[in-house]
């Protein structure tokens, strides 16, 4: 009788495991796609700020966005910069990325750090930073 409730548990057990199919493919959706570009341009910004290229971020900027990214007045020797993405918000031409972001600066041998939190306005086709909200953390403290 002990083999037969074994195998009988075996057999159930076996059949339960085999009957679950392979894992759907998700198709990944247009909010998706598009969290992505934003992620990406935000990146390419970041580089090209810490670059120090200008033709980058006027490639991926619309004239306000260049304009607030590179509203710095002070000068300085080296930047680092960190975003970290919060939340994502998609209208209809309009994606707005909440952003915290630490910097540190170097200026004539002196050491400064800042963090805040900004929105990067991104307009068109392909997507471009059309402006920043709340704290620029392109701006030398």
């Amino acid at each position: 009788m002990r083999k037969i409730a074994f195998l009988l548990t075996v057999l159930i057990a076996a059949a339960f495991l085999f009957s679950c199919g392979k894992k759907e493919v998700k198709v990944a959706s247009q909010e998706s796609k598009t969290a992505e570009e934003v992620f990406a341009l935000t990146e390419t910004i970041r580089d090209a700020f810490i670059k120090n290229d200008r033709e980058t971020i006027r490639r991926s900027s619309t004239d306000g966005g260049y304009k607030d990214i590179t509203a710095n007045k002070k000068s300085y020797d080296s930047v680092e910069l960190t975003f970290t993405p919060r939340w994502v918000e998609i209208e209809q031409t309009k994606v707005m990325l909440n952003v915290t972001w630490k910097s540190k600066w170097t200026a004539g041998g002196k050491k400064a750090e800042d963090r805040g939190m900004a929105i990067f306005v991104m307009e068109g086709r392909p997507l471009k930073l059309s402006g920043i909200l709340r704290t620029n953390p392109f701006i030398f403290p």
